[in-house]
């Protein structure tokens, strides 16, 4: 179906039950979002908040909060676009089946950008920034966010659409040092599209033009979050997502505008100039910290005729950003090992905040004459991976071979775990890489975007049997000797809090020296956290805690543990310090206050009520 607009993508939804609206006043100020979540997580409806306190637009989210919804959104031209990925990522698969893609190269040549020349609905009038619904997620928020941008910027060598990109950054609206209604703040890395553009406008000591879009079909702001294959514009992808050509035109300034969003705000950044932007909540869990960022000098903000805002939530996974992951995995299915010779599949899992940890499953067919006793191609494979796109940013890879079990679910966390943990040797089988990047929103390294990685590769029969509960009476030596099983092989202990990296090194190592062995037969993992009841809690606590709250490099030990030619290992169980640390940033915490006022919303008369 080919939405005009947000506006008729919400009427879609609502007519069909896949929508709510709020009828109360709600306050933009943690309110909306402390909704937006308690509905995401009972897998509710899509919302539209009528009365937003302090401005007189209204606003919409949870569009994307099941792949059901986004399905049914996209339910004309989903699998059209599958192929057109499909054709980019093999542009083989064509030539072998002709007939099968014709329909979608129609789409695809329908979907080229539309320049329009007058009449665009987002010209209806201006507004300013603080007239914006000011929506703030998380108490230590350091102002208002967009969280559903379109950001557009052009190649200042190559300029026009085609070669513009079209990303998903965050943007300050207040707070901090900006001025009201004249600076805004842009939170981006250099190896991003806008990042590229910036670096060399930079270079010419010219500005660079932005125009930030908000709303408009739903295609729009997916096409922006999308991992295309290089070549495939974001312009055309929305088109044919959407059906219905991206509109566009370029204003009196210069500004390329999108016809059909709801609002757009444009503006100039300059070179070198930066401003404090942060803190947010993020999706890691945590807070990203204040930190100089672009600044954008703000020139117009368009708004169409009874325009909606659209604005989603981030936070601790699984939030809407993981229904839009499941839809992105939905179109691009096999993208990525079709780049990577070998690779079967990778997945990032979500609740441990996406980029922490990797699990993948690759081929072992270096020595088909011979069994297979280490790992080989898959490290190869590892090598890869960890240099590809966003997964470049991850901290921890488990890999195993696809040939040790060809059944083996990449999305089972338990199962996955105790694969590896019945195969690996550590002595051999963990490689690290140090002083490397990690994501900027990840604060267990020693500094912004500093970290390290480690693989845990492991190939071959079962080594062992890996224990499934605790004996009676087992314990180990202080100060880490409250332990619990969360998985098998794997345990948690707790019992002392983190001082100083030089302080707990040297007690981590003493306590690893005291362990016996024998008394460790079946473990494999062992995690040290600040509290084991709540790491236990749930598998989405475990992994949370264990791959956010540690750096590898400078976290893991082991019983028993070596270095032999440069390399590290260990003979007993491996040892993840995950205990939080000075340095990190604080975790995201719901103000109870505003919990109680959501639960009003439920209440019999409540717009929420049957839904919380």
């Amino acid at each position: 179906m080919g939405y005009k607009s947000l506006a008729d993508c919400v009427a879609d939804l609502e007519k069909h039950g896949h929508l709510v609206r709020i009828k109360e006043e709600v306050d933009p100020y943690l309110e909306m979002a402390a909704i937006h979540m308690r509905v995401f997580d009972v897998e509710g409806p899509a919302l539209y908040f009528e009365n937003v306190k302090g401005s007189q637009f209204p606003a919409a989210s949870n569009l994307f909060g099941t792949l059901e919804r986004s399905k049914f959104m996209f339910r004309d031209t989903l699998d059209h676009v599958k192929k057109l990925v499909d054709v980019k990522m093999n542009p083989m698969s064509v030539l072998k089946k002709p007939f099968e893609y014709i329909g979608s190269s129609m789409v695809a040549l329908g979907a080229l950008p539309r320049k329009k020349k007058s009449g665009a609905p987002v010209l209806f009038g201006e507004t300013k920034i603080s007239k914006l619904p000011q929506i703030v997620n998380w108490p230590m928020d350091g102002g208002a966010f967009v969280t559903m941008p379109q950001v557009y910027t052009e190649d200042v060598g190559r300029p026009g659409i085609m070669h513009a990109n079209l990303g998903m950054y965050r943007i300050q609206l207040s707070g901090n040092d900006y001025a009201t209604d004249q600076e805004i703040g842009l939170h981006y890395q250099l190896h991003r599209g806008i990042g590229i553009h910036q670096t060399k406008a930079n270079a010419l000591g010219r500005p660079l033009k932005v125009s930030i879009f908000v709303g408009g079909p739903p295609s729009h702001p997916l096409s922006a979050v999308m991992p295309l294959p290089e070549g495939l514009s974001e312009a055309i992808f929305a088109g044919a997502l959407g059906n219905r050509r991206f509109r566009y035109f370029y204003d009196t300034e210069g500004f390329c505008i999108s016809a059909d969003a709801d609002f757009v705000i444009t503006g100039t950044v300059y070179p070198h100039e930066n401003k404090p932007e942060g803190p947010f909540g993020d999706h890691i869990g945590y807070y990203s910290l204040v930190h100089p960022f672009p600044l954008m000098k703000v020139h117009k903000v368009y708004h169409r005729k009874n325009p909606i805002w659209s604005f989603t939530v981030v936070g601790r996974p699984p939030q809407e950003d993981t229904s839009f992951g499941a839809l992105i995995h939905e179109i691009t299915g096999n993208a990525i090992p079709q780049q990577i010779n070998g690779l079967h599949a990778v997945h990032a899992v979500d609740v441990a905040g996406v980029h922490p940890l990797l699990f993948a499953i690759g081929s072992e067919r270096y020595t088909p004459y011979q069994k297979v006793e280490r790992p080989q191609e898959v490290l190869t494979i590892a090598n890869q991976i960890l240099g590809t796109n966003q997964l470049s940013l991850a901290k921890y890879l488990f890999i195993s071979a696809f040939e040790d079990n060809p059944s083996l679910d990449i999305h089972d966390i338990e199962q996955f775990f105790t694969h590896i943990f019945e195969r690996i040797d550590p002595s051999r089988d963990l490689h690290f890489m140090t002083n490397t990047t990690i994501d900027t929103l990840d604060y267990s390294g020693d500094g912004l975007n500093t970290g390290s990685k480690v693989t845990f590769a492991a190939v071959g029969d079962k080594k062992r049997e890996l224990l499934r509960e605790l004996p009676g009476g087992w314990s180990q030596p202080k100060p880490f000797n409250h332990g619990k099983l969360v998985l098998p092989g794997v345990v948690v202990l707790d019992g002392r809090k983190f001082t100083t990296y030089p302080e707990e090194e040297s007690a981590v190592t003493t306590w690893a020296n005291s362990l016996n062995k024998d008394d460790l037969k079946g473990i494999q993992l062992i995690v040290l956290v600040d509290d084991v009841r709540f790491a236990v809690a749930s598998i989405s606590n475990f992994v949370w805690i264990t791959f956010t709250r540690s750096n590898p490099a400078s976290d893991i030990y082991g019983v028993d543990s070596f270095i032999a030619h440069k390399h590290w290992g260990c003979h007993g169980p491996v040892i993840i310090d995950a205990r939080t640390k000075p340095h990190h940033a604080p975790a995201l915490v719901k103000d109870e206050a505003v919990e109680r006022k959501v639960d009003q919303l439920g209440v019999k008369g409540g717009s929420l009520y049957g839904i919380i």
